[in-house]
């Protein structure tokens, strides 16, 4: 039977206050309480959310405000100093983390090209975890919080390509036409971007501030506008957001801007995180169980070591690798992509697809309990680490 919108959010924003009531009352993190409630109440579960792509679709608009927000808070010198010095931790430890996919695929006895799909899964980290667990008023101006940035949007760049890949696979020369489009793209919309709002955008701001509805509008279609522009040519809707927020950054209107957001992000992120839960077949969880708990182990226990070590040599204190290497110890929403993608295309059985779907369900589950129980963030369970 067809369920309205207006009856599916019902279920999911009340659902979702009982929930996140009883979760604060036991001192559990926020995003493990909107996961298990989507499985509860989604297809595979008690069946009273049948339709999740739409809510799906609708929650993508959650991580493209999430990543304008952080652009808000990114100074543009800053970040490219960051970057640079984060480029060579990217690559190697994307490559540290695809053997450990291909070699635990390999172990259960998966297929060559599955193997090589699930270690293109396991490269990447969270941007919504990495993200959402940062103090957005206070980590982003500090070392720790620009380092995850750069890491993250590195680590972006790598998953786009991954994703070109496999949208071309049938085709080696769209694929290399397509690679070149994308990396010549990129620097064009950044010019384009911070171009724009020197010489329209901060003058429509200055001329009309007075009208708060109006920078509420703007900064909105700037942020979509952006986002849609990006995807078209290429790049991702996130990327396109995150230049959008940068490129504000310098103004002193992008602070309240970001305090504007902040509810509409949360909406939308709620919904992200119920579909992940409501998306996941439980009726194969007796044959990807075993596969998906030790790949989920293995990259908790791994990712974190990988980035301290990596980041020591380029000289970065101890306890701020380790910081750094538990933020970023989970797969990523790029994963679950790659995961339908592949099984789309008919590279991957429905098995190796819900491995990694599961994998990135506990390694966001288990990742956030250990971040809110050791580090700074703004659903932390205790008033001493609790930062918004």
């Amino acid at each position: 039977m067809d369920q309205s919108l207006v009856f599916s959010f019902f279920l999911i924003f009340t659902g979702a206050a009982i929930v996140a009531s009883a979760a604060l009352y036991t001192r559990q993190p926020l995003l493990v309480a909107y996961i298990v409630l989507g499985a509860l109440l989604g297809p595979y579960g008690m069946t009273m959310i049948t339709d999740t792509r739409l809510l799906s679709d609708i929650s993508e608009i959650g991580i493209i405000f999430l990543l304008f927000l952080l652009g808000l808070d990114m100074q543009p010198s800053h970040l490219v100093h960051m970057l640079k010095k984060a480029t060579l931790v990217a690559i190697l430890s994307s490559i540290a983390f695809a053997a450990l996919g291909y070699g635990t695929g390999l172990a259960f006895g998966f297929t060559q090209t599955e193997c090589i799909i699930i270690g293109l899964a396991v490269m990447f980290s969270s941007t919504i975890i990495g993200i959402k667990l940062l103090p957005t008023t206070v980590l982003h101006h500090k070392h720790t919080g620009e380092l995850v940035v750069g890491l993250l949007l590195l680590q972006d760049v790598i998953a786009i390509l991954v994703l070109i890949a496999l949208y071309s696979s049938g085709d080696a020369d769209s694929s290399y036409l397509t690679y070149i489009k994308t990396l010549a793209a990129l620097p064009l919309l950044v010019a384009a971007s911070f171009l724009f709002v020197r010489f329209v955008l901060l003058k429509l701001i200055q001329k009309f501030d007075r009208f708060h509805e109006y920078i509420f509008l703007v900064a909105i279609g700037w942020c979509l506008g952006l986002a849609e522009a990006a995807a078209a040519v290429g790049l991702s809707a996130e990327i396109g957001a995150f230049t959008a927020g940068v490129a504000l950054a310098t103004s002193p209107i992008s602070q309240y801007i970001a305090e504007s957001l902040k509810p509409l992000r949360d909406f939308f992120l709620i919904l992200f995180f119920f579909s992940i839960g409501a998306s996941f077949n439980l009726g194969l969880l007796d044959e990807i169980i075993l596969p998906s708990v030790i790949l989920a182990l293995l990259v908790l226990a791994i990712k974190p070591l990988v980035f301290r070590v990596l980041l020591m040599r380029i000289s970065e204190t101890r306890e701020l690798a380790w910081e750094v290497g538990f933020r970023l110890g989970q797969i990523s929403e790029f994963s679950l992509l790659i995961a339908y993608l592949a099984a789309a295309n008919m590279m991957i059985g429905e098995e190796a697809s819900h491995v990694i779907q599961a994998t990135a369900i506990l390694t966001f589950l288990i990742s956030s309990y250990i971040v809110v129980f050791n580090y700074p963030s703004p659903i932390a369970v205790t008033d001493r680490l609790r930062r918004d």
